[in-house]
């Protein structure tokens, strides 16, 4: 049934669904009349005969042929690697661009993103925590956290894991693993656990936190190499370590209490190496004095036994003499510091009781007022 005879149909007063009045675009004909006109063309293109039905056939295979071979150009894009494969067998890899391969289902193309970064978070769930508006909440996953260390201790670690698909080897990660994330995920959690059983909860939680990432990540890289699983693992960062929530809090007061004996210590350490160069250095003092000791008695000794030897060589010459030299040379020894002398004269004549003779000796000069003492 036709528009034109239905008077425009529900578009009445000249006006179509394709235009507005006269001067707009005007309805199609009738249906009929334009399958009429299609068949028309047919007749023209196509040789008349009895063979129309045939040639007709094998015009639109033809026609399917072609679309089917043209449907085989596809788009790669700037972070993607394309993966072709023909009748399931890996025949080569794309670039980005416009590429060509053989069209479904004898082709199929697996575009793979090469260059997204990926995360995987093991101990730990990042979650939105959309009521704080804050950003993201963590929920625990001890099942996964919990690790033992090489002293018999439990530890709490979380951790994460930046990776990609290796640019170099994109068919290793679509071909040689079937589950990538959760193998990713396995490898990280049995590397670490590796690692954390070779060492100690103190090296762990203090000293050891910036090797145990590197080690980890090469640990792994081996691994997964090994796999071929056709993964680069970037960067492992250690979120979390630390005691088990259940005995966190005497495991502080455990640490603290080391670190006040580590101070102790330290403090004795200090005053040791204060003290002990002190006395080394009186020790040192101390036996340098007796040996200049011992050194001058000793010269002191020979001295005096020297000079005895000698007077006892004049003693032997002259007796008398020696004698009196000795006896002089004692008085004035013994009576040169005197104010006051007295004369013996053996009752030869009657002794003067005193003899002022102190005018005579020298006196120092007096030191004159204010001066430093």
């Amino acid at each position: 049934m036709s528009w034109n005879n239905q008077g425009g149909g529900p578009w009445r007063s000249g006006q179509g669904p394709w235009g507005q009045g006269p001067g707009g675009l005007q309805p199609p004909g009738d249906l009929e009349e334009v399958l009429r006109r299609l068949q028309a063309g047919l007749r023209g293109i196509l040789p008349s005969g009895g063979g129309f039905a045939g040639r007709g056939i094998l015009f639109f295979g033809l026609v399917a042929i072609l679309l089917w071979f043209a449907w085989g150009f596809y788009t790669v894009q700037p972070n993607e690697i394309g993966i072709n494969l023909v009748f399931g067998r890996y025949t080569g890899k794309t670039a980005a661009g416009l590429n060509y391969n053989w069209p479904w289902p004898a082709g199929v193309v697996i575009k793979v993103p090469v260059s997204d970064q990926k995360i995987t978070e093991v101990g730990y769930r990042s979650e939105l925590d959309a009521a704080a508006e804050t950003g993201r909440s963590r929920a625990t996953a001890p099942e996964e956290s919990l690790m033992l260390t090489g002293d018999q201790n439990i530890v709490d670690v979380q951790f994460r894991v930046s990776w990609q698909i290796d640019p170099a080897k994109p068919e290793d990660f679509v071909f040689n693993i079937r589950h990538p994330e959760e193998t990713v995920k396995a490898v990280a959690e049995s590397v670490m656990r590796e690692v954390v059983g070779l060492k100690t909860i103190d090296g762990i939680l203090t000293s050891d936190r910036k090797s145990i990432e590197p080690d980890v990540q090469a640990r792994m890289q081996k691994v997964l190499n090994d796999y071929q699983a056709g993964v680069l693992v970037q960067q492992v960062q250690l979120q979390s370590v630390d005691a088990p929530s259940q005995v966190l809090s005497a495991y502080r007061d455990v640490t603290a209490a080391q670190q006040d004996q580590q101070r102790a210590v330290n403090d004795a350490e200090t005053y040791a190496n204060r003290v002990v160069p002190e006395a080394e250095g009186a020790a040192a003092r101390i036996r340098l004095e007796a040996q200049g000791y011992r050194q001058q008695t000793v010269a002191e000794a020979n001295g005096q036994t020297s000079r005895f030897n000698q007077v006892y060589a004049q003693y032997k010459n002259a007796p008398g003499v020696t004698r009196e030299r000795m006896y002089l040379e004692t008085m004035e020894r013994v009576l040169g510091a005197m104010d006051k002398t007295i004369l013996d004269t053996n009752g030869v004549a009657p002794p003067v009781p005193y003899l002022a003779l102190d005018a005579l000796q020298p006196r120092p000069a007096p030191a004159p007022a204010g001066a430093a003492k």
